[in-house]
Parts: C-alpha cells; structure tokens; sequence
C-alpha cells in the first residue's frame, strides 16, 4: 500500500470518516492563485513531465539547491530529463516537508502511480507520466476538470487587457476562471518599478493615478473580478498629503517612510472604496522578505525561491488602517493574511473588531500561505482562528500556486483539517453530531467560499 492510502494524515476515526462521506468530493473553488489565463485559454499541452511538475516551481527549486546539485539542472539549460532525475533524487531526502506528500499525491491523483519517486524509478515515472501527458485529456483544462475546480481566481494587473478571461467566457468553459485586481505596481512608490509603471498607465497626477485606477476596477468588474488582491511588506497608515508624496517621487526624489506611507494609505483607501461599493473581497498579503540573494536575484529575477519571512510589528497599522475605513464605511470584506506564524494570535483577534452583517465572517483570518501551507502552518493557522473567532465561518484553503497539478493540496488541507476536527470529537471536546459536523466539513471545504464571494 502506498503513502497515499485512506489512513494517510488521519490520526482520528472520526476524522477519516468526515473527510471520506463529505470532504472528498466537494467541488473546489481557488480564490487565490497564480495560474496563466493565457495558458488556459490556449489549453495548454505540457510537454514532459518536467514542464509540469518543475516549471516555474520555486518551491522545488530550493530543495533541490539545498541538496547540493547545480543551478543548472533546476533553472538553467541542462536537460530536461536530467533536471527531471535531479527532483527524483532529492525527493526522498524530503522527510517532514509538505513537498514529499505533495508529490506523491500529484502523481497518484493524475497519473495512478503509487510507489515513492527516487532516483531509482525516475525513468519509469518520467516514461509513464510523458505517455499520458501526450493524450489530450492531460491538458491544462483537462486538468483543472479532472480536479473538480469550480472557480479560479487569476492574480492580474490593472493594465491587463483581460483577454484571456474574455475568450474563456465566450468559450464557455466549465470551470469560471475570473480575474483578481493586484495593483501593487501603482501602490508601492517606493520601488523602482513605480515611476515606469505610472507612466505606462498614462498618469501625469495623483489624480490621474486614483481616476485610473477606478476606471481599471469597473473594467474588471465588468469581467466578472471579485476580489482584489495586495502584497504588502507591511499594512501602511499614514495621514500626511499623498499629492505632495507623489509630486516628490515622480520628480525622482527619495521620500521618507512617512511620505511613502501617506500615499499608500490614501490609494488603498480609495482602492477600498471601490471595491466596498462592487462588494468585492480585499485580500491582504503581509510578511514577506523579498529577493533575499542579490547574487541570484541578478541572475533570475524575482520569485526564483530566495524570499524569506519577515519579522515585523503589525498590529498597530493594521487596526488603525482597517479602523479608518471601518469610521468612512469603506471596509470592504477582508481577509488578513500573515507568512509568519507570530501574528497568528494578532490578527485572530483583529477579526473580531471589524465583523459586520455583509456576511458572516466578513473579516476572515487567510489560510496558511506560502511557507505556512503545511500540516503545522495550517493547523496551528486553524486552531487560533478556532481559539479566538469562528472556524466554521473560515473560507478555507486556496492553492496560491502556478502549477495545474496544485489542486491535490485541496485535498491534502481537506484531511488535515478534518482529522483536527475529528480530534476535538473523539476527545470529547465537541459532540459527534454528524449533522452539524456535515455543515461545518462543507462549509469550509467549498461552501462558505461560494457564499462568501458570491459565486
């Protein structure tokens, strides 16, 4: 019997049965991710077993750099095959990390193969994989319906043409694949990237840069976008003038931390008054420390797998921020994620403050995400929402990921999170009402999500 059987990640009997009656085959709705439109409206055929599982995968990628093997066989020209052999070979070395479980359940969940991937079997998987993916029925849309996926949310740019979406639509794909608004480009003054990027968006003021922004909001609602989404390094509030901040920068003058924050409070506060009257979702990405090697960085760009978590205080700007738009009415629903595990407690308490009537759980704590997305992250994300606010009314997981095989962590959450829930009953510390513990499995598998954002 292989690692992935029925008793894989349960501990409790109840637990097991609540994930196989009423977890399993819930539909999936990806809120969160990094997905190509353009490779799903053009339906991608992937041509190897490398370009699947190891294109674009920085989470791979750093685990075989920590086992020693070259640069060249994870992102540079070596052959695909011996790149391929390379992942085969660092994968059982992987103990206690969630990529050993995630590989295993992406390659029994697709291509049926049941016995652990080493360098020993890597021609075999390499072989079978290729055979199947050469069929039609291994394509990007094939894949996300042969994974039940109702909703895809998209990450995009508010210069996005949106394309993709459109022919998606007008294809009449199954699954609805919908754009999230992501303008950080035009938030963060401080980067680099700023002053390029206002130009490109044709803005000559502050004004500009609000008006615009409005205009690319109504743009994507009209393309079926429901959420937004910012990664932030941390959630600014500053009262200062955000005309004279941006005036200041796009005269190539450096501004001070108060200034920058000025501007950013003053667009996200725009930003979320937009989406407060759309009724959209704001999401809120926090805690990261980017592009850590400058030597790689140089090398490879960004997302190459040399981020970090980061260590900041973030309680204060949180409250004040979320406060200040609460006092205007522009709280828009919100979810408040944190990568690093210490603000768990500050922002299950933040929730609380800000709950209002436009559904329930409006401020929602974010699943685990990025180096979270594990058994411990999760559980640790799960049990001090439950401590301090609502689990049942948690909108569950999302795979913030661009691989097509990503879904099985829909399932790989789906046993964690029942086999906690199954804990606390086989402990007599909840009763083992099956009809209510039906509820609460479907409500955070699929349901409050559907509801949630109004899908």
């Amino acid at each position: 019997m292989g690692i992935i059987n029925k008793n894989f990640m349960f501990t409790s009997k109840t637990g097991r049965k609540l994930f196989e009656k009423y977890a399993k085959d819930m539909p999936i709705i990806d809120y969160h991710c990094h997905l190509s439109p353009e490779m799903i409206a053009k339906d991608y055929k992937f041509r190897n077993a490398y370009d699947l599982f190891l294109g674009g995968d920085h989470y791979k990628w750093r685990q075989i750099r920590t086992n020693g093997i070259d640069e060249e066989l994870i992102t540079g020209n070596g052959d695909e095959y011996a790149k391929f052999e390379a992942w085969a070979k660092t994968v059982p070395y992987l103990i206690g990390n969630p990529l050993y479980h995630w590989t295993h359940l992406e390659l029994k969940r697709y291509f049926g193969i049941d016995e652990p991937l080493s360098g020993k079997n890597a021609k075999e998987v390499w072989d079978k994989c290729n055979e199947l993916l050469a069929k039609n029925e291994f394509t990007a849309k094939q894949l996300i319906l042969k994974s039940n996926v109702d909703v895809i949310c998209t990450t995009d740019d508010p210069l996005d043409s949106l394309e993709y979406h459109k022919q998606l639509r007008e294809d009449g794909f199954k699954t609805k694949v919908l754009p999230t608004f992501r303008p950080d480009k035009a938030v963060e003054i401080g980067k680099d990237t700023f002053i390029p990027y206002i130009k490109a968006m044709g803005a000559e003021s502050y004004e500009d840069v609000l008006r615009i922004l409005s205009e690319k909001i109504a743009f994507f609602a009209e393309n079926g976008c429901k959420l937004s989404d910012h990664a932030l390094e941390y959630v600014p509030f500053a009262t200062g003038d955000p005309q004279a901040a941006f005036n200041k920068r796009m005269a190539g003058e450096t501004l001070t931390k108060e200034e920058e924050d000025s501007y950013k409070t003053a667009v996200l506060k725009h930003c979320a008054k937009e989406y407060t009257d759309r009724d959209w979702t704001m999401q809120l990405h926090i805690g990261a420390l980017r592009n850590n090697n400058t030597k790689m960085y140089n090398k490879l760009g960004p997302d190459t797998g040399y981020d970090s978590i980061n260590d900041l205080c973030i309680a204060e700007s949180h409250a004040k921020l979320l406060d200040n738009l609460e006092v205007d009415d522009y709280l828009p629903k919100t979810i408040l994620y944190t990568l690093n595990p210490k603000d768990n407690y500050v922002l299950g308490t933040m929730l609380g403050c800000f709950q209002g009537t436009t559904a329930m759980g409006k401020i929602q704590f974010g699943s685990g995400w990025w180096f979270n997305d594990q058994r411990d992250g999760m559980v640790e994300q799960m049990k001090a929402l439950a401590n301090l606010g609502m689990l049942s009314r948690f909108v569950g997981m999302l795979t913030d990921s661009r691989s097509f095989v990503s879904y099985t962590r829909h399932e790989y959450f789906r046993r964690i999170f029942c086999n906690l829930i199954g804990t606390w009953v086989d402990n007599g510390e909840y009763p083992n009402d099956e009809e209510i513990l039906k509820e609460i499995v479907q409500g955070v598998c699929y349901n409050n999500a559907k509801n949630y954002f109004k899908f």
